[in-house]
């Protein structure tokens, strides 16, 4: 089943500055998964057997970004979104060989952005089961799934609310681009972190 659907179809992710220090966090056994208390992200899940050194190379899913249904965030607006979150994290992947063109033997990165903050329940019956415990009304969500390219294994999932960039609403707000930016340097620099400390040939 294709990842790449934006706003419908949401894949959750993993956003951690440092997996290498995961065997010193406690953790439990949730069916196939570790559960970290990382302070740096709100929810972290590995799948247990995961081993990230084995990839030396990215496949790079579309972002996905998801509105409620009464959302009036101009579609202008979220293609730039997509842009700038685009830009930011290329530029953090700078020394690594990423693609867009399917192929095994790499690890498959997805991350959408979900922003809930106008939300109700009602607005979560298209998430799948596992996605929208990550998910809740009243917050901004960014979310990152990573998978092995071949197999289609999850390898791993987290989700994040830290940042709070500002998008056009209904009361007249019009986006703040500064805060765009400044959200997408913090998950984007959180990611060259994991990468730096887990991937193979680093």
């Amino acid at each position: 089943m294709s990842i790449i659907q934006e706003r419908k179809r949401l894949a959750a992710a993993l956003l951690v500055a440092s997996l290498a220090t995961l065997c010193a966090c406690t953790t439990v056994e949730t069916q196939s998964f570790r559960v970290s208390k990382n302070a740096s992200v709100e929810s972290a899940k590995v799948a247990v057997g995961a081993d990230f050194s084995q990839y030396d190379r990215l496949l790079v899913d579309d972002m996905g970004i998801f509105f409620p249904k009464n959302s009036t965030v101009p579609e202008e607006d979220i293609k730039r979104i997509r842009s700038i979150f685009q830009k930011t994290f290329t530029a953090e992947l700078a020394g690594y060989e990423y693609t867009r063109e399917p192929g095994p033997g790499m690890l498959q990165v997805q991350a959408s952005l979900v922003d809930l903050r106008h939300a109700s329940y009602s607005d979560l019956v298209d998430f799948r089961g596992d996605l929208e415990t990550l998910s809740r009304p009243g917050v901004l969500i960014f979310l990152m799934e990573l998978r092995d390219s071949g197999t289609g294994e999850v390898l791993g999932r987290a989700s994040d609310s830290y940042a709070n960039p500002q998008f056009a609403g209904n009361s007249g707000e019009t986006t703040d681009w500064a805060s765009v930016e400044t959200a997408a340097k913090h998950w984007a620099g959180l990611f060259r972190g994991f990468l730096d400390a887990n991937l193979g040939g680093n």
